[in-house]
C-alpha cells in the first residue's frame, strides 16, 4: 500500500487534502473538514461524515453546492460526536444544520448524540438517514437497509436547496424525499484490504463475485461464479427496478468501488443503460466514476433516483467540491 504506517493513514490523507485544496479548512487533529467561507450567511449548514476508506465521500464533497463540513472517522469506523459538534458549530449561520447520516449503527448512534449536544449549545439540528441499499435488509453493520450510493444524491440535491436559501425544514424534506426515491445495488469482484489488516477483509476466491456487497465488504445476497458485465447489469438493474418501481425519469450513478478502471465502468454503464431501456426506464442524467468507494475493492454499484423537474434542476445546479464539480 502507498502509505507510511497504518496508524497515520487518515491524518496523512487529511494533510494532503489541506495542501491540495486551500478552499477548505482541514483540522487534522480534530478530524473536521469545513468549507473556508463557512458559516455562509442565511444558509442552512449541511454536515455529513463516516468512516474513511470511501473517498471522495464525504470530505471530497465539501464545498459550494454540497456539504458545508464533513467528519472523517478512522477507516471503516464512525466519527465521534465531538467531531460532529465541532462541524455543526463551524457551519451554523443561525438557520440550523442538517446531519446527513448513512444507516450504519455507529454512525446513527454518534450523530444522534451529537445532535443532542449541538442543540444544548443552541444549534438547531435536523437529521436525515440514508438507507438506499436494495440488496439486503439487515447486515453486519446495520439494522435495516444500508446507506450507500444515494448519499451522493442526497448531499448534492439538498446542498443545492440550501444554497438557494431554503429553510431547514425544506432542506430536510428534500433530502428525505431523495432518499426515499433512491435504490442501490453493489457487486464485488475482489475483497478490499484495510491498512490495519494489510490484506483482504473477507474471502472471495478468484473467479467468484459477491452480488449485493456492502461498502465495508458486508455479505450480499449470493455468491456466484464470475459473470459478464451484461449479466451483472441485468441482475443489478432487475433488483433495483423491482424494488423502486420507477414511474418517472431517473438519475443514474454507476459507481466504482475503488479498483475498477473507467474503461470497465463505462462498459458497464452501457449495459446498465441497455437494461434500463429494456425495462422502459428513462435516464435523465448519468454519473460514472469512483464516488462511494470501498478502499481497493474491485467492483461497481448502481444507484437510481427518481426525479421530477424540481429535483433535476437541483441536481443540475452548480457544485464546486474536490470530488464533484460542474456549472458556473
Amino acid at each position: 500500500m502507498l502509505i507510511n504506517v497504518p496508524e497515520t493513514v487518515v491524518p496523512d490523507a487529511l494533510r494532503g487534502l489541506a495542501a491540495c485544496h486551500p478552499e477548505l479548512i482541514v483540522d487534522v487533529d480534530n478530524r473536521v473538514i469545513v468549507r473556508r467561507d463557512a458559516p455562509v450567511e442565511d444558509k442552512v449548514g449541511l454536515v455529513s461524515g463516516g468512516g474513511s476508506g470511501h473517498e471522495p465521500l464525504h470530505g471530497g464533497f465539501v464545498g459550494p453546492g454540497m456539504l458545508d463540513a464533513a467528519c472523517p472517522g478512522e477507516v471503516f469506523t464512525s466519527p465521534v460526536p465531538d467531531q460532529m459538534v465541532r462541524a455543526a458549530a463551524a457551519v451554523d449561520s443561525g438557520k440550523g444544520v442538517l446531519f446527513i447520516v448513512k444507516n450504519y449503527t455507529g454512525d446513527v448512534l454518534n450523530f444522534d448524540m451529537a445532535a443532542e449536544l449541538a442543540e444544548d449549545e443552541g444549534i438547531q439540528v435536523a437529521k436525515v438517514l440514508v438507507n438506499d441499499d436494495a440488496a439486503v435488509t439487515d447486515s453486519l453493520y446495520t439494522a435495516g437497509r444500508r446507506g450507500t450510493g444515494a448519499t451522493l444524491f442526497v448531499e448534492k440535491i439538498a446542498g443545492a436547496a440550501a444554497d438557494e436559501g431554503a429553510p431547514l425544514e425544506r432542506v430536510e424534506s428534500i433530502a428525505r424525499r431523495v432518499n426515499e426515491l433512491s435504490r442501490s445495488f453493489g457487486v464485488a469482484l475482489s475483497a478490499c484490504s484495510t491498512p490495519a489488516k494489510g490484506g483482504p477483509t473477507f474471502d472471495l476466491p478468484a473467479g467468484e463475485l459477491e452480488l449485493g456487497v456492502g461498502i465495508h465488504g458486508e455479505p450480499g445476497r449470493e455468491r456466484r461464479a464470475m459473470m459478464t458485465s451484461r449479466e451483472i447489469a441485468d441482475y443489478a438493474v432487475e433488483v433495483v427496478v423491482e424494488d423502486l418501481r420507477p414511474d418517472s425519469p431517473v438519475l443514474l450513478l454507476v459507481n466504482g468501488m475503488g479498483a475498477t478502471p473507467q474503461l470497465e465502468l463505462y462498459g458497464f454503464a452501457a449495459e446498465v443503460h441497455r437494461a434500463l431501456g429494456e425495462r422502459r426506464v428513462a435516464v435523465a442524467r448519468t454519473l460514472v466514476g469512483n464516488y462511494v468507494t470501498s478502499l481497493d475493492m474491485a467492483g461497481a454499484s448502481i444507484t437510481l433516483c427518481q426525479v421530477d423537474e424540481d429535483l433535476l434542476r437541483l441536481w443540475d445546479a452548480p457544485v464546486r467540491t474536490a470530488g464533484l464539480r460542474w456549472g458556473a
